[in-house]
């Protein structure tokens, strides 16, 4: 190969790699300097609407103990938000998790600014766990000791309020 085209070739390799360290560059910066997707990090003002009634019934003679208007979370998209990023829930009003099959439920109160208190029901509508005053902004999760099909949010200290306990029931009505 001649000396000329040994050195066209340095050249055109030179080039290239110029252009290649160029790119890298262009395209890192330009990953680094792209927005974030937001995230809602605060608590905002999303207002209570009521969907139904539930009625907390007792154990021993089927007396009503309290009833709250209830919001209904019935599919994912409900069930995964929840009650997160509000500021305040009405006191006699509360959340209804209608879960698609009766298993062990895991709920935490990441993003949820409220204290509540979280009850699991079984498909006889037996309450089997209650989380009493959980804590907001906080990871960790607050299971059930059965298996439950509804999820029953209220405000922290209602189930004391109001003498509810494990093996008291509940029932519901959401209008068509």
């Amino acid at each position: 190969m001649s000396k000329k085209k040994k050195s066209n070739r340095s050249v055109y390799l030179m080039v290239l790699l110029i252009v290649i360290a160029g790119l890298a560059v262009y395209f890192l910066q330009r990953s680094g300097n792209e927005p974030e997707i937001s995230t809602q990090s605060e608590a905002i003002d999303i207002p209570f609407r009521k969907q139904g009634e539930l009625f907390f019934t007792s154990r021993q003679n089927g007396d009503t103990l309290a009833m709250i208007d209830i919001e209904v979370a019935d599919n994912d998209q409900l069930r995964a938000r929840g009650l997160m990023y509000r500021r305040s829930l009405p006191e006699n009003a509360g959340m209804l998790f209608i879960q698609s099959m009766e298993e062990m439920q895991s709920f935490w109160m990441k993003n949820t600014y409220i204290p509540l208190d979280i009850l699991f029901v079984n498909r006889d509508k037996e309450i089997v766990t209650i989380h009493a005053n959980t804590t907001p902004l906080k990871e960790w999760n607050y299971a059930s000791t059965k298996p439950a099909i509804y999820v029953v949010e209220v405000n922290a200290g209602f189930t004391n309020r109001h003498g509810i306990r494990t093996g008291d029931r509940i029932e519901f009505i959401i209008p068509e």
